[in-house]
């Protein structure tokens, strides 16, 4: 199982994927701001989402995961 993770520190602006979804490789996954900028952050591969681990609102370190991923 992949994960997509946080690029930098910031706040969780939107949530682009639910559950169940289909993603393909460099679609956006989530926005974070930080430092006053949107900063988009894509899968790094193609898979269904299995699980959405933030909501909006929500502070996240760099690192930190984000949305997990089957294959």
């Amino acid at each position: 199982m992949a994960t997509v993770q946080a690029t930098m520190a910031g706040i969780v602006l939107r949530v682009l994927a639910q559950a169940g979804d289909r993603v393909e490789a460099g679609q956006d996954v989530v926005v974070l701001e930080s430092m006053k900028m949107e900063i988009p952050i894509p899968a790094e591969q193609a898979g269904v989402v299995a699980e959405v681990l933030v909501n909006e609102g929500d502070f996240v370190n760099e690192g930190d995961d984000l949305v997990r991923l089957e294959s």
